[in-house]
């Protein structure tokens, strides 16, 4: 079955993070509303293209900082969409934020309006490494966003953690997996700090001023994660998520299931009929942009259609990150008319050479990652994209 899904992307920061290479930018906080007028012409304009009417079933408003939205503004992009799409009965409506620019009242009205799953930007509760990643929320910020969160009504609570940070031990890793886990949240994303090229991090980091990232120390760290939040009751359904039962994120699940989503904001990317679209990335051009649109994608620098190999090379790399799920033959064959074993032989028997994957389910028909192929999955999906 066939879920479409739609991205929203709201790029304002009041500071960039150190670490940060996303499409974000501080001090335009004055074109914010210049900037959800274009957004809902742009949701407008797409639906209009469309052949029928498309029913959505998951919305995400990513950043950037979409908390810094008022609720007047979340309350105009909302229904914008609903005007022009229809919404599925029980649809999921996520919206990132960061703790220190949410309050009782504004997380209120967000799940009052709808909203149905909130995404806090938790990183660490410890000051140092806030310190090294440039954050400026401070940990009680966390306590008192997961607390209102609930207060409001939300049932669905993430909350984002990032490890192996210059100078981070094990033991503060393993404590702040610990107070995580007793915020009584029902998902927790996880990710590997990456020092991008480009960003202050990386620039402290080339001068000599942090500590080199031990990938020993970065692999044991999520060994343990993982051991710890199964002993609270996570279940890893994807390689950095994970979430006790009822709460795995349905918008990142249609797109490891290679499903359709539109991509709306400066900067973002789609996914619709098998054609990846990507947006103006600067504020002001995508503004001007929406003035006047003009075709099927009237924000969009790039539109190209996926050539069907690269369909299917996208289709196993996606698939392969669902830890438990993983991917199943009978699927690929059913959307491609050709099987796993023909077009990827040599992968697959890389990877089983290396004891990266393994079968299971009836007949082991299905693929999927190994312990071993957890900890090396980018090895894994080099191997079917062709990298």
């Amino acid at each position: 079955m066939v879920e479409t899904s739609v991205y929203l992307h709201i790029p304002f920061c009041r500071r960039r993070c150190g670490y940060c290479d996303f499409n974000t930018f501080a001090g335009i906080s004055h074109m914010i509303p210049a900037y959800v007028k274009a957004l809902c012409t742009e949701i407008e304009a797409v639906a209009q293209q469309q052949s029928q009417r498309v029913e959505l079933a998951t919305v995400f408003l990513g950043g950037g900082t979409p908390s810094l939205l008022s609720s007047q503004q979340y309350q105009q992009i909302l229904e914008t969409l609903h005007t022009h799409f229809d919404f599925a009965s029980e649809i999921e409506i996520t919206s990132e934020a960061n703790p220190g620019t949410v309050t009782a009242e504004s997380l209120a009205a967000l799940h009052d309006m709808g909203g149905t799953r909130m995404s806090f930007g938790m990183q660490s509760p410890h000051p140092q490494d806030l310190a090294v990643l440039n954050r400026q929320h401070r940990f009680e910020d966390v306590v008192n966003a997961v607390k209102w969160s609930h207060q409001a009504g939300f049932k669905h609570v993430n909350l984002d953690l990032i490890f192996a940070i210059p100078a981070q031990t094990l033991e503060r890793w393993r404590a702040a997996l610990e107070m995580a886990v007793n915020f009584g949240v029902d998902h927790l994303s996880l990710y590997g700090l990456t020092i991008e090229e480009g960003t202050p991090l990386y620039r402290q980091y080339q001068r000599g001023l942090l500590d080199d990232i031990d990938e020993e120390v970065a692999a044991q760290m999520f060994v343990e994660a993982r051991s710890l939040l199964a002993q609270h009751g996570f279940t890893q359904y994807e390689i950095s998520n994970f979430a006790r039962a009822g709460g795995m994120c349905r918008h990142n699940w249609n797109t490891w299931n290679y499903q359709p989503y539109f991509g709306l904001g400066a900067g973002a990317h789609g996914f619709v009929n098998g054609v990846r679209t990507r947006n103006a990335a600067s504020v002001a051009a995508y503004i001007q942009r929406m003035r006047a649109p003009q075709g099927e994608w009237p924000a969009a620098e790039e539109v190209a259609a996926i050539p069907f190999e690269e369909q299917m090379r996208e289709w196993m790399f996606v698939g392969l990150r669902k830890t438990e799920a993983g991917v199943s033959r009978h699927d690929f064959t059913e959307r491609f008319g050709r099987k796993i074993d023909e077009v990827f032989p040599e992968a697959l028997a890389w990877c089983e050479r290396n004891e990266l994957l393994e079968e299971f389910g009836p007949e082991r028909e299905s693929l999927r990652l190994t312990d071993r192929g957890r900890l090396l999955g980018n090895q894994v999906f080099m191997q079917f994209l062709g990298e």
